[in-house]
């Protein structure tokens, strides 16, 4: 069966990153201590020394489990089956940001402060490349026995509904997942109606000597929202047979895609809206990557920050910088603050309009910083002052949020996290004048699906895809 082929590949993959951390760490020894002890910035300095091999290796008795442990607490070992490469790639960056920090700490309990720190990179480097190239390249081989029919899930569906639809449409789109869909059993559609190829195979009455008669991997029940008063029948007659059952909601459009589910005494309670960053400990960890980031970024940006400050303050009347009312989280409100990039004009007139296309109002030197969004650079004073974030939604000014609150379906959830400099969203090209309902998707991703890894994520993909923006007017 499919379930007990999966256990089996995440067993050998606890394995196999076990070898691949031990393989890492004393690869890094010789890696750091001979072949690059006398290139560059790695030379020792004149009469220092370096530990012996058996004094690096006793820490990997605390190292190991502990990075297990991360893994498993990162879903590294969980079933890849309809994960994309992205993903993959993103829960392996975030695990070993987190496995480097418990290294450190590790260090530090043991007093092992003679531990060299390119070592140290050094292994961090090598452990993530290899536990990635494991990942791609036993993701590729399990995709292309898919392909040749092998390791398939054989499914069927009970309902016919947008739920079934939309799970039709990914496992056609996604054939590499392995899922081979035997039909659909529905009370309401006639034999043999068709959907892509999958077809109604009988009625839900049937279910029970269905499933008798055939050797599925699971039941996927996809009801329409106004059948659920079968829904209790369906599972009983599922888990009686022991078949693995699944149901995919027909109300999508109004439970998150990542429900969080609270135990009250046996009593399930869904939350409509998972958002992690309502954790205290998820809300540290994020603020002190701002403090740190945003400060190291001040930093970098000061020069450059004064030089923009003094050609505008040389081609314009006008303050260099100025600030802006806009909103954050929880809907309150704050000063953003921006190089200027127009010439003055009336503050109320200015803050009832959109920028356009050739707008008169933009300076020269201000078209050529929205174009590169150096015009946000003095954002970072309000991420270290902690009424915005490196990364989250774009905060919006008041009337604007007024007017799409009413307009546009769950906008308000954006803000229930700090808004941010750049977003998921802003590097997937939408921001300016686009689409708001494409940007609330993005932001409603963002907010369901937030870790460190994708913040991480963003971050290094706004160096690339974020800061030249063609819809900067």
């Amino acid at each position: 069966m499919i379930k007990d082929n999966q256990k089996t590949i995440n067993h050998l993959l606890i394995v196999i990153d076990a070898i691949v951390i031990i393989g890492a760490y004393f690869l890094a020894y010789p890696l750091r201590f001979k072949l690059l002890s006398s290139l560059g910035p790695f030379a020792l300095q004149k009469g220092e020394g370096f530990l012996k091999f058996s004094e690096y290796a006793q820490n990997i008795i605390f190292l190991l489990p502990g990075y297990l442990i991360i893994y498993n607490m990162c879903g590294c070992f969980k079933p890849r089956r309809g994960h994309s490469r992205i993903r993959i790639i993103g829960t392996m960056i975030e695990a070993n940001l987190l496995g480097i920090f418990y290294f450190a700490f590790i260090i530090f309990i043991l007093n092992k402060s003679d531990i060299s720190r390119w070592f140290y990179l050094l292994f961090g480097g090598l452990n993530l490349t290899m536990g990635i190239a494991i990942r791609l390249v036993s993701g590729r081989v399990i995709r292309a026995f898919r392909r040749k029919g092998k390791n398939l899930k054989h499914v069927l569906l009970v309902g016919y509904s947008r739920a079934a639809e939309n799970f039709i449409d990914r496992v056609k789109q996604n054939p590499e997942w392995g899922y081979w869909i035997h039909g659909i059993l529905d009370d309401n559609l006639v034999l043999d109606t068709d959907y892509k190829g999958i077809k109604v195979t009988g009625a839900v009455i049937d279910l029970e000597n269905i499933i008798a008669d055939n050797d599925f991997d699971e039941i996927v029940i996809t009801l329409s929202i106004v059948e659920y008063e079968k829904l209790e029948d369906i599972v009983n007659i599922c888990e009686k047979s022991g078949v693995h059952t699944k149901f995919i909601p027909d109300y999508n459009n109004v439970v998150s895609t990542v429900p969080y589910i609270e135990d009250l005494y046996g009593l399930p309670v869904v939350n409509i809206r998972n958002v992690p960053l309502t954790n205290m400990g998820n809300m540290f960890i994020k603020r002190a990557m701002d403090i740190i980031i945003g400060g190291v970024a001040l930093i970098l940006a000061l020069i450059p920050m004064i030089i923009i400050a003094i050609i505008i303050k040389c081609t314009s009347k006008g303050p260099a910088i100025f600030s802006q009312i806009r909103v954050g989280k929880h809907g309150k409100e704050f000063r953003m603050f921006k190089f200027r990039s127009m010439y003055l004009e009336d503050p109320e007139k200015e803050k009832n309009e959109w920028t356009t296309r050739g707008d008169k109002r933009v300076t020269p030197i201000g078209r050529f910083i929205r174009k590169t969004s150096l015009d946000e650079l003095p954002q970072l004073f309000n991420v270290l002052g902690g009424s915005m974030s490196l990364v989250g939604p774009r905060p919006e000014r008041p009337k604007f949020v007024e007017k799409f609150r009413e307009e546009v379906p769950r906008y308000m959830v954006k803000h229930q996290v700090r808004p941010g400099m750049t977003g998921w969203a802003q590097i997937n090209g939408y921001r300016g004048d686009t689409s708001i309902m494409k940007r609330i998707e993005y932001d409603l991703y963002y907010i369901e699906n937030w870790s460190v890894g994708l913040d991480f994520k963003i971050l290094f993909l706004t160096i690339f895809k974020g800061f030249i923006n063609k819809n900067a007017y």
